[in-house]
């Protein structure tokens, strides 16, 4: 646990993703602020463990309720750490440990929906190089431009070596694992448990896998394909996956430049990041990122303009939702702790043309789903459903 008064004094969280850590978020946050107001609610309710409303009123003297019931101007966070550094060793455990479950929660959604936001950020690859370029805004008096740019970006694959994988067993918690269904292989590793925002504690295990890494609630571990397996299945399929994996990816990037100001409004509201990188050509570029979707009505050229490989793309960024003619839809969603692209408002006539298409059906929960492969099939798959049942809305999902 973090030493609470180091906490106090504005010692900053780090949150660790996918092996890389990401930047320090401040305790003054709105992550931070959201964490504590929902902390305050299950203390009312009576949902922290170990320490009632009572108790935290009595040791804090900080009141949350009034004759309205819970108040709306509730401790801000400075001075709940303050008031922390007063309690107990025990107490403080019980309270910060809740919290910091909360926050983490928090900054582990916003970092999996692409909104976390760490202000100005420089990006890094191997190769940026700008393929088009257009002016989407001209300010009437000074003849400034906002530009929109698109930008393919290269980046350098690093998969986690069969060694490196082997490395984790000196756990003697760890796992070896092999997907029955698709025959991959995975890494299971304890992690930190969470507390939820009704109270309850989640129970979590990580898996690592070549080229990406999640945390999956143990209770979800039990329907999905994974199986443990001994050592040389598992590392016939590790290296065998990390074989297939190229050497680069090529990713495309859409940035609004120039003059901000007067479209801010216009821009996506789930982040205000600006990034900043440089191309191939030297060219030094500052802005905010949008996604597809947005790039494709702020160009005013129609939605026909998305192609499937953007589309495609837009879907596995999380935050486009594609409705197609006759009341299909598209979407991100999260089966199993890991990221589909399904197809909802299907009929049952249309089921065996999306299935010859190539998408494929699962039951879950007495329901039949339907999803595009996100493997490097998944495009030729769209590009059928899209040819055949037409984009007709854009839309952007709420950051998660």
């Amino acid at each position: 646990m973090h030493v609470v008064a180091s906490v106090a004094k504005g010692v900053n969280i780090a949150s660790e993703m996918g092996g890389t850590v990401q930047s320090d978020l401040t305790l003054e946050s709105h992550y931070a602020r959201d964490a504590l107001r929902q902390l305050y609610l299950l203390l009312v309710r009576g949902k922290v463990e170990g320490c009632s409303l009572e108790r935290f009123e009595s040791a804090t003297g900080l009141k949350l309720m009034d004759s309205n019931g819970i108040k709306d101007d509730l401790p801000a966070i400075t001075t709940f750490l303050n008031r922390l550094l007063a309690l107990t060793i025990e107490l403080q455990g019980i309270l910060f440990t809740a919290f910091e479950g909360l926050l983490t929660v928090r900054i582990e959604g916003a970092i999996a929906s692409g909104t976390y936001d760490v202000g100005l950020e420089t990006l890094r690859a191997e190769s940026f190089a700008v393929t088009d370029r257009q002016v989407i805004y001209t300010h009437p008096r000074t003849g400034a431009e906002t530009s929109l740019l698109t930008i393919t970006e290269r980046r350098r694959n690093r998969p986690v070596t069969l060694d490196a994988a082997l490395a984790e067993l000196d756990d003697p918690r760890a796992k070896l694992l092999i997907n029955e269904r698709s025959g991959r292989a995975a890494v299971q590793i304890p992690t930190t448990s969470v507390m939820l925002d009704d109270g309850e504690i989640e129970r979590r295990v990580r898996l690592i896998r070549p080229m990406e890494a999640h945390n999956v609630p143990i209770r979800m571990m039990g329907e999905t394909r994974w199986v443990e397996a001994d050592r040389s299945v598992f590392a016939s399929a590790w290296v065998a996956e990390v074989a297939e994996v190229s050497e680069f990816a090529d990713n495309t990037l859409h940035m609004v430049t120039g003059l901000l100001l007067p479209i801010w409004k216009r821009l996506p509201n789930d982040s205000t990041r600006v990034y900043r990188l440089q191309t191939d050509a030297g060219e030094r570029i500052i802005g905010r990122k949008v996604s597809p979707a947005w790039a494709a009505n702020a160009t005013e050229t129609g939605i026909t303009s998305v192609t499937p490989e953007d589309a495609f793309a837009a879907l596995l960024e999380g935050r486009t939702i594609l409705d197609l003619a006759e009341g299909l839809q598209l979407r991100r969603v999260r089966v199993m702790g890991a990221n589909r692209i399904e197809l909802s408002g299907f009929t049952d006539t249309m089921r065996q043309r999306l299935s010859a298409y190539g998408l494929f059906h699962e039951i879950i929960s007495w329901k039949l789903r339907m999803f595009v492969p996100v493997d490097a099939a998944g495009p030729a798959v769209l590009a059928k459903v899209l040819d055949r049942w037409p984009v007709e809305r854009i839309g952007e999902r709420e950051a998660a």
